[in-house]
């Protein structure tokens, strides 16, 4: 149980660090896919292009901007700081692996989607799918047939 330090009027979750918790429960202790949802659009969409397979950061532009209809265009600055983001999380991890050499730039960084990375898709695709059949009870979206 925490008690209130001496001196102190109020503690936070901040006032606690990782290096409180043993490590051996911290080990124990899955993330739970559902308290990162709901996902801005831009995380969604690069997870989802990267569901199919490793792209580097150029090739998920062209994807999003292909699966959105031209809707979303994500520029350098969005697209590399949810990719740094994303890594901090460990939803996605930076691959060595690459395509035929000859057919590649050595300077580009493929990612690649964890299995995290893949829980939380899944999570947050079920979420909207449940909006979804909301908005179609409400008769706001035909439903399909």
């Amino acid at each position: 149980m925490l008690t209130k330090p001496l001196g102190c009027s109020t503690m936070s979750r901040a006032d606690i660090s990782h290096g409180d918790i043993p490590k051996k429960k911290m080990a124990k202790q899955k993330p739970d896919p559902e308290k990162l949802l709901p996902l801005t659009p831009t995380v969604f969409h690069i997870l989802l292009a990267l569901s199919d397979g490793d792209l580097h950061g150029y090739g998920i532009m062209q994807e999003v901007a292909e699966h959105t209809a031209g809707q979303i265009r994500l520029g350098p600055g969005t697209l590399y700081g949810a990719i740094k983001r994303l890594l901090g999380i460990g939803l996605i991890v930076e691959t060595d692996e690459r395509p035929d050499p000859e057919l590649d730039d050595e300077r580009r960084r493929y990612y690649h989607l964890t299995d995290f990375g893949q829980q939380v898709l899944k999570a947050e695709v079920k979420r909207i799918s449940r909006m979804v059949s909301v908005a179609q009870r409400k008769r706001l979206l035909p439903k399909r047939s």
